[in-house]
């Protein structure tokens, strides 16, 4: 590493410490600051694939001391959720604390969702169930916006990630034999940081090499909706790109938005984790989008 490559790292870490230190509670005050009676959101928290709940810590944070209700689900198999993955074969079973959540929450009670990576599809899944009855905005963070899920080879291709250039990532595990497909997967632990966690605190992609679980290989691919009476295309969509994703790339993301546009669309300057990477960043962009709906 050369001197410039060393001065350029060392901006960089001391950005991260910025994001992820006071900035954070100050940011989350001077949102809430900004209505004079701030709206009562209730945020849904959903994970991607081989995360639970728990990567969404920093968000939490700030947004129940900015007033806020939150709530973050482990889908099945996922965070402290018992199931094994290799058990899994349909996206209904994986999906299934979402939906039965959202079913379970009283009659006049609407939420927000926010999904982030293949939790984008659990909140596709969700829309199509629930529609604007439940939910009053879904928010995708560099997520597999889908219409109809994994419905056509040109879906695969926009929203499935394609790590081929880092060569051998996966570490798969064949449960129902190895003359079938993979029933769970997971990024080998070499590759995590460099391909996840790239601009991301080193304690964060640490903590989460720890925390990280193998994901339900077949029932992700499973996900295929169909309409479903509902109102799905009433329900304002938000879109969140990463401009330094190394797992859902740009032109990724910006096929899904050109295929079913969003209300509204935000960068921000992050990997594909920007709650560990850009938390800050991450909770303003949530909540100008939500601040929209009582505007």
């Amino acid at each position: 590493m050369n001197c410039r490559d060393r001065k350029e790292r060392l901006v960089e870490q001391k950005l991260i410490q910025l994001r992820s230190s006071d900035t954070m509670q100050r940011i989350g005050k001077k949102m809430s600051d900004s209505v004079s009676n701030p709206p009562k959101f209730h945020f849904v928290l959903v994970h991607g694939s081989c995360h639970g709940g728990w990567c969404w810590f920093k968000i939490r944070c700030l947004m129940e001391t900015s007033g806020y209700k939150v709530t973050c689900v482990d889908l099945k198999s996922a965070g402290i959720d018992p199931s094994d993955p290799n058990t899994l074969f349909t996206f209904a079973e994986y999906n299934k604390p979402l939906i039965e959540f959202l079913f379970n929450l009283p009659e006049d009670e609407k939420v927000i969702l926010v999904g982030h990576s293949a939790g984008g599809l659990s909140l596709t899944d969700a829309l199509h169930k629930f529609g604007s009855k439940k939910i009053q905005m879904a928010i995708y963070v560099a997520a597999n916006m889908l219409k109809y899920g994994f419905n056509t080879d040109e879906d695969v291709k926009e929203a499935v990630p394609d790590l081929s250039e880092f060569a051998d990532v996966n570490e798969q595990t064949f449960g129902l034999g190895p003359d079938k497909p993979p029933t769970s997967m997971i990024v080998k632990k070499e590759f995590q940081r460099k391909i996840l966690y790239n601009m991301s605190p080193m304690e964060d992609s640490t903590l989460a090499s720890m925390l990280l679980k193998p994901a339900p290989a077949m029932a992700l691919g499973d996900a295929k909706f169909e309409e479903q009476g509902s109102d799905a295309d009433k329900v304002r969509r938000v879109y969140i790109k990463t401009l330094n994703d190394r797992v859902i790339k740009q032109e990724q993301q910006d096929a899904m938005i050109r295929s079913w546009l969003p209300s509204e669309i935000f960068d921000i300057e992050s990997d594909h984790s920007p709650f560990f990477s850009a938390p800050s960043i991450l909770f303003g962009s949530i909540i100008k989008a939500a601040i929209t709906l009582v505007e």
